[in-house]
């Protein structure tokens, strides 16, 4: 472990500095962790391997002891307009689910509003499915992030790849480029 390396323990997960283990993170990620910077030092994102096979949300949450509340699903979306289709991604606690086709789609003023195919979410994140995050997605996709995520101190989420997670501040989420924070775009889950 190099010298300046910082290692935490948050509930069940080894976590270390983003930047000090980029080999844990998907090209977009890194990349992105370069050009985002935080108003307070101490929200600087962690990273933490995981098994892979335990990347969906319900089984990361169990396996590590992570509360519903403190993690984050980064739902991809496809908005459409007018005969145009853009992406879009959505930011909801995994106790909730994204209100895709009322508060999204008002928000992004479309027609329609649906989850993106997985091969388009993939191909055009450049990150693995199960792993997308809303760190490193296209400069041209809006981040639409629940006001709850926002508020919450430490948000467990993607980091692009399906063998890590990274743990990030709501209020950092809320910073990043693009992103707009919307009361109400997480309603219970049935």
């Amino acid at each position: 472990m190099d010298v300046h390396e910082e290692t935490t323990d948050m509930w069940g997960l080894d976590t270390h500095l983003a930047t000090e283990r980029r080999d844990l993170l998907a090209a977009p990620v890194s990349e992105a962790l370069d050009r985002w910077k935080t108003a307070a030092p101490a929200a600087d994102p962690l990273v933490a391997e995981i098994d892979p096979a335990l990347a969906d949300t319900a089984n990361c949450c169990a396996a590590y002891g992570i509360p519903l509340e403190a993690s984050a699903n980064c739902v991809v979306i496809s908005a459409k307009r007018g005969g145009t289709s853009r992406m879009a991604a959505c930011v909801v606690l995994a106790s909730t689910r994204a209100d895709v086709n009322g508060v999204a789609r008002r928000h992004l003023e479309a027609r329609k509003a649906s989850f993106a195919r997985q091969e388009d979410a993939v191909e055009q994140a450049g990150m693995e499915y199960g792993g997308i995050t809303p760190v490193g997605l296209p400069a041209d996709w809006p981040i639409l992030v629940d006001a709850a995520v926002a508020r919450t101190p430490h948000a467990v989420i993607g980091s692009g790849l399906r063998a890590s997670k990274l743990v990030v501040s709501g209020a950092a989420l809320a910073e990043l480029p693009g992103a707009v924070v919307i009361e109400g775009l997480g309603v219970p889950a049935a």
